[in-house]
């Protein structure tokens, strides 16, 4: 059973009439009298009986056009699919890490979209910790991420996009606030908030206090800047975060840390090497390495 053969029959019962569907279809009546011939054979049924010079269908001939109705409705409708897919419209799944949720996420695909050959371009938005995210990445469930560099994934790559500066931050009227710059041993001396652990941030903060040889008192973990922020400013200790909109609020003090001990953050971009791209994810990533620090 073919698709022209679907669509033959269709048009012989829509038309009740060989010679006027094979016009229409652009074939020769015997072409298509074989077709359903050889339809009929194969379903071991009688599909139309002839009326003169018209045909109509036999019951069983009715039962099998409401199927071939669902069919060809079907194909057609995953035809133009395809068609809005490849050209100016499109879908794309981006997953991010939480702190890029605030305002970077928002801004990039705002930004995106405000491009004429965008503008029918549609997102899925995910949001998880970096490692999730590349599972996801790799099992086709998303086809751009954002967030941490992950060692020891050849298939993936990693492109820098966002360079984000960590600072100190502390509730209005803390003993630090009286300080421009701020040394990491402070952080032994007072609770500290900190990202999840197994977040790439989280993994970069602990290292940075390793490094410094301080052992902070962790009394809370979350996910991302707006959570710490929030804490902080309800004076349950300070923390150290990326320099991200969310954490400039009127009740959190924002201080750098000492210029010996300066650390940034690097976002990346992530995406399957060799991976078939749909056009509009294609652009998406083109429209990113424009617009990076890449």
């Amino acid at each position: 059973m073919t698709l022209n053969q679907l669509t033959y029959f269709y048009e012989a019962a829509k038309l009740q009439h060989f010679n006027q569907a094979a016009e229409k279809l652009h074939i020769s009546e015997p072409s298509l009298s074989r077709s359903i011939s050889s339809l009929e054979s194969e379903l071991g049924v009688v599909l139309f009986e002839k009326t003169g010079r018209n045909v109509v269908l036999t019951k069983t001939g009715d039962i099998f056009f409401e199927h071939v109705d669902k069919i060809l409705r079907e194909v057609n409708q995953c035809d133009r699919k395809m068609h809005q897919l490849s050209g100016s419209g499109g879908h794309i799944d981006l997953a991010y890490v939480a702190p890029l949720a605030g305002s970077f996420i928002p801004n990039m695909c705002r930004a995106f979209l405000l491009e004429e050959k965008n503008q029918a371009v549609t997102f899925t938005f995910h949001q998880d910790i970096t490692s999730r995210n590349i599972e996801g990445l790799k099992a086709g469930n998303y086809d751009i991420i954002f967030g941490s560099f992950v060692k020891d994934e050849p298939n993936i790559k990693f492109i820098p996009v966002m360079q984000q500066e960590l600072v100190v931050i502390m509730p209005k009227g803390h003993p630090l606030e009286q300080y421009e710059l701020i040394d990491a041993s402070a952080f032994a001396n007072y609770p500290v908030l900190g990202y999840t652990r197994n977040s790439g941030l989280g993994r970069l903060t602990r290292d940075f206090f390793t490094h410094n040889d301080v052992e902070p008192n962790f009394i809370c973990e979350s996910p991302d800047e707006n959570g710490i922020a929030s804490l902080v400013a309800a004076n349950f200790g300070i923390a150290l975060v990326a320099d991200v909109t969310s954490i400039h609020r009127d009740d959190v003090i924002i201080r750098k840390l000492s210029a010996e001990q300066y650390i940034s953050h690097t976002v990346y971009m992530a995406y399957i090497k060799g991976r078939y791209q749909m056009p509009a994810v294609q652009r998406m990533i083109d429209f990113i390495l424009v617009h990076s620090m890449h």
